[in-house]
């Protein structure tokens, strides 16, 4: 058995630090698009604090509304761009565009 040295172990420890996955306190975030009247992903599933951003790119005005869930919330009507919104509290949320209520989504925040 090789005897190590205080120089050879900090090389192994160095080492095992370089194989951990790296952490950020960078927020998550999610990017739903909205397109072809439809909410894609259709179910998400995110973790509290994550901030969730959809880009509307479709030729019709949509919006984005919470039916059910821990928190409500409704955006503008929008053709083009984007709206964002963190969250906070976990549960499960039924958005639909309240201007096209077949177009629905799930986000479970755990």
């Amino acid at each position: 058995m090789p005897i190590r040295t205080p120089a050879s172990l900090l090389a192994v420890a160095a080492a095992a630090a370089l194989a951990l996955p790296a952490t950020t306190n960078a927020a998550a975030s999610r990017t739903v698009k909205v397109d072809d009247f439809a909410f894609s992903p259709a179910s998400l599933s995110v973790r509290a604090g994550t901030t969730v951003t959809w880009r509307f790119q479709d030729s019709a005005t949509h919006n984005v509304t919470v039916k059910r869930g821990p928190v409500k919330f409704h955006s503008k009507n929008i053709r083009r761009g984007g709206y964002s919104r963190t969250l906070t509290r976990g549960g499960t949320y039924k958005l639909v565009c309240s201007i096209h209520p077949g177009m629905r989504q799930t986000i479970n925040v755990s």
